[in-house]
């Protein structure tokens, strides 16, 4: 129950950083994490899906949480991605990840085969009961079987399960679900994981955000939280206009998340190339989107700074 306190605001899903090797780029890595606290994030989601979590292995995706801890050092939360591809090896990243200093894991719902939702169901509650941190579910019905609205009643049951973070960018079904569970569990988390609807996300009663934009520009998708919070929603949905125009620019540039990657670059890293190949077509795409998205930054942090 502590965890689910302590989780809030906004959570940047963080990409990692490749040499030229296609290794982690450590110090890269821990730079950026420093970079993310100075500029305001509330935590830290790494091995999640801008985190390109399937592309590394399970020794690199151990190594990714505890640089993240290592570095975080108890400054923000971190709210660990630990889906592996079955029940067994998600238990035992669960135990490793609480021993590194995670708060709380995200468990992404079963990939690749379609299932039930009775085997939805099934497979958090086994995790649940064995697991010794606290998790939130991570419903991405873009990339993995949708946790339906029943489905999530039932888990807000189970005790470690504090939360869900939530990535279908449906904001009645978001409203619904909180509406059915808060007067229950109060305590329970609702996250958003849809950059272009973080205003009314949190008007609706979510706690935060987890928003690959973040990693981008972190003092933007923070304001909006203060501002939202602080009910200026005039001013927040300024930025959150803004904040969609980024969004479409980085998704469009390319396959999820190649344009993230390159507009990171643009804040002063150097983040390489990512594991998966880009045809000639792609790269051309990518670097016109990432001139496009030069300037929205710009344009953003000018219209932050006015007010």
């Amino acid at each position: 129950m502590s965890s689910a306190l302590s989780i809030s605001g906004i959570l940047t899903p963080l990409m990692v950083p490749l040499r030229a090797d296609s290794e982690i780029h450590e110090d890269e890595l821990r730079r950026y994490v420093d970079w993310l606290i100075e500029k305001g994030v509330h935590g830290l989601y790494p091995n999640g899906s801008t985190g390109e979590f399937t592309r590394f292995t399970a020794e690199e995706r151990h190594r990714i949480i505890k640089i993240v801890c290592e570095q975080t050092a108890g400054r923000v939360p971190v709210l660990a991605g630990a889906a592996e591809a079955n029940v067994r090896e998600t238990i035992e990243a669960c135990e490793t990840y609480r021993n590194y200093g995670a708060q709380a894991v995200a468990i992404v719902s079963p990939f690749y085969y379609k299932l039930s939702q009775e085997s939805i169901f099934a497979y958090y509650r086994e995790i649940a009961t064995n697991s010794p941190i606290d998790i939130t579910l991570y419903n991405i019905p873009l990339f993995a079987n949708p946790i339906e609205f029943e489905t999530v009643l039932r888990l807000a049951e189970c005790e470690k399960i504090i939360g869900i973070k939530d990535s279908s960018g449906d904001l009645a079904g978001m409203t619904r679900m909180i509406g059915a569970i808060h007067p229950k569990r109060p305590d329970f988390l609702f996250m958003t994981g849809w950059d272009a609807a973080l205003v009314p996300m949190l008007m609706a009663g979510c706690q935060g955000g987890v928003h690959a934009t973040s990693g981008i520009v972190p003092e933007i998708t923070r304001s909006i939280y203060d501002l939202t919070t602080q009910k200026k929603f005039n001013e927040a949905f300024v930025l959150q206009k803004q904040l969609l125009e980024l969004f479409d620019s980085v998704f469009d540039a390319a396959d999820f998340p190649e344009g993230i990657r390159s507009a990171i670059d643009l804040r002063g890293f150097n983040f390489g190339k990512g594991r998966q190949p880009l045809s000639e077509k792609q790269t051309t795409k990518l670097a016109i989107a990432t001139k496009k998205t030069r300037l929205l930054i710009k344009q953003m942090l000018s219209i932050r700074e006015a007010h």
